[in-house]
């Protein structure tokens, strides 16, 4: 099975947690569903049309955070409108707490994710045509975003790996992706001397009903690391590693 990744970079994100309507607070990596709508922008399908074409049972997709992240609150000013008169700005403004991922000196870092494709069993038109795109083509199809429009992303680093390999283990390993939170046996303990890693876990949409109205089907409870440090842990069942280099990457898809 084949493997491409590539890294989306910019300076803020914004991926508005589904929950929240006073507060738009933020997921510190992608959804799965939104990793979608970055596929589809890339390959230029239209809104709402690639809930199926993308689904789990046709593309396998993972993140990990390559650069320390961290959020923090912002007061937006947003229009008081009450009525379609009102959006002249007649009635004032008002303002709203808006959460934004960003790397932890805003004048020098970047906001960095890994996204790790590979295809399902179910059919692998939709990752041939991402390759094309990414390696044969001109680049994504449409601009693209860390959330919110105003959030601008660029693809870095597109590599197409020939071969993933399967594996398992009880031991206790270094993966660069997030981890369904099910799949995490136990964690490995500090260690004295070397670099901390600071976890995160949150539930997260992942799928799409095909009915282009933006119900949910699934969700994804996930661990990763939010400082660019691979998660040390033991996992259960198969996960996938990526050998480089200079590096081998595990990683266990959103799914």
């Amino acid at each position: 099975m084949q493997m491409l990744t590539f890294e989306l970079v910019g300076k803020m994100a914004h991926f508005r947690k589904y929950y929240a309507n006073n507060t738009a607070m933020s997921f510190s990596i992608p959804p799965r569903t939104t990793l979608m709508g970055m596929l589809a922008a890339i390959l230029g399908m239209p809104r709402d049309s690639y809930y199926d074409a993308l689904s789990s049972q046709r593309l396998r997709l993972t993140v990990g955070v390559q650069t320390p992240l961290k959020k923090s609150f912002h007061r937006l000013n947003f229009l008081k409108v009450e009525a379609g008169r009102d959006l002249d700005g007649s009635r004032g403004h008002i303002q709203l707490p808006f959460e934004v991922v960003t790397g932890y000196d805003l004048t020098r870092d970047f906001v960095r994710y890994r996204v790790y494709v590979a295809p399902a069993t179910l059919d692998q038109v939709m990752f041939d045509q991402l390759v094309t795109r990414l390696t044969e083509g001109s680049g994504p199809h449409f601009a693209l975003s860390l959330g919110t429009a105003n959030f601008s992303a660029t693809l870095e680093n597109i590599c197409l790996y020939p071969q993933l390999q399967a594996a398992s283990s009880e031991e206790i390993l270094e993966f660069h992706s997030a981890v369904p939170s099910e799949r995490v046996k136990r964690l490995a303990e500090p260690v004295w001397g070397e670099p901390a890693v600071l976890l995160d876990e949150e539930l997260m949409p992942a799928d799409f009903l095909s009915n282009q109205n933006r119900e949910l089907v699934a969700m994804n409870r996930v661990l990763f690391s939010t400082n660019g440090h691979p998660l040390r842990a033991q996992v259960s069942g198969e996960y996938f590693e990526l050998v480089g280099t200079n590096e081998i990457q595990r990683l266990v898809f959103m799914e």
